[in-house]
């Protein structure tokens, strides 16, 4: 059986194909009989427009593009959340594609989604191909979410303000009597001002010498090797801040390799409060990045910007929020250093 065309609702309603295409677009110039006749006959006939069609009379796909730094970081699950939820308000569809395939293929997906004419473009994270993006941004209206960079004329950025929520982090662990406190840190603009604030906070209160700042990367083997690297030191920290919650697991994997008990021998924070901190048997305490927030503001940004524009790029920051769980406590005495340090040679001397 053929599929019903807006033809057969029009002949059903007793009306005219124009006012059936009112009708599917939401015009308030409809009489309510009228309506009410034809979405009576749309539910009758199983009716679902053309999409293609309806794109190529509005000059709109109706689409957004997405494209994600890497589709396995679980921050980025809470992101789209928020950002589907404000787009599909609006009667947009996403169409995601994975940076890090992207990179991996050697493809230029941001001219895909050109070719595909969608509506908007938002990239989610930091991406590495920033001329492409420019391209992209040139031609369609596109946000930046979840990253600080690049800035390109015309694009907005919406992220955490992650200098703030890396203090909070910092002056946690400093409460809870921290000195020698380490952090692991990440990549990009963001990596940076997570480490800035980190380094700024320690200096303000006399801790500067006693911050050790150790390179990971996003991953949890990053995470992990870092956090043996540190707690191999003559001095090991009392506590990590992690770039991360992915890291950050892996540090926790580390410290109990190591022979640590967490937090009674080592603090960690992490940082995102993804569904990973949340698990009963992690229980990281984290900074919360308002990952659904940021997500909601992308897609609002978007939205404005796809009805102006012209209009100038801004920088839309959300507020972070601590976390406390199960993995920050009070340090151990002098003692406890000691032993945590034994326990790290021994096991550095098995491998």
């Amino acid at each position: 059986m053929r599929a019903p065309t807006i033809r057969d609702v029009a002949e059903r309603a007793g009306v005219s194909k124009s006012l059936v295409s009112l009708v599917l677009r939401g015009s308030d110039q409809v009489r309510d009989e009228k309506r009410q006749a034809v979405l009576a006959a749309v539910e009758e006939l199983g009716y679902r427009p053309n999409a293609a069609a309806r794109s190529l009379s509005e000059r709109r796909t109706r689409t957004v593009g997405v494209l994600l730094n890497d589709m396995r970081n679980p921050w980025f699950v809470e992101l789209l959340d928020g950002l589907n939820s404000r787009l599909h308000d609006s009667g947009l569809h996403m169409l995601l594609a994975d940076g890090h395939l992207n990179r991996r293929l050697g493809e230029d997906l941001t001219r895909t989604f050109v070719d595909l004419r969608v509506d908007g473009l938002i990239a989610v994270g930091t991406l590495p191909a920033a001329e492409a993006l420019r391209t992209a941004a040139g031609q369609i209206p596109t946000v930046v979410a979840g990253a600080r960079e690049p800035e390109l004329p015309g694009v907005d950025v919406v992220a955490n303000d992650d200098e703030r929520g890396a203090r909070l982090a910092t002056e946690h662990l400093i409460g809870l009597g921290h000195h020698r406190i380490a952090h692991i840190a990440g990549r990009g603009t963001v990596g940076e001002l997570r480490r800035r604030s980190f380094e700024a906070v320690m200096r303000e209160h006399g801790l500067a010498a006693e911050a050790v700042v150790e390179q990971g990367d996003l991953t949890e083997e990053g995470g992990y090797r870092a956090t043996v690297r540190l707690l191999s030191a003559r001095e090991r920290p009392t506590a990590v801040f992690a770039f991360n919650d992915i890291a950050c697991v892996g540090a926790l994997s580390a410290a109990e390799e190591l022979g640590l008990q967490v937090p009674r021998d080592l603090s960690l924070v992490g940082y995102d409060n993804t569904y990973l901190s949340r698990l009963r048997h992690l229980w990281l305490t984290t900074v919360d990045s308002a990952g659904h927030d940021v997500g909601r503001r992308a897609a609002q940004c978007l939205l404005d910007r796809i009805a102006d524009p012209a209009r100038p790029g801004e920088v839309v920051l959300t507020a972070p929020a601590l976390e406390v769980r199960g993995t920050t406590a009070p340090p151990l005495g002098q003692a406890g250093a000691g032993a945590g340090a034994t326990a790290v040679r021994a096991v550095r001397d098995a491998e």
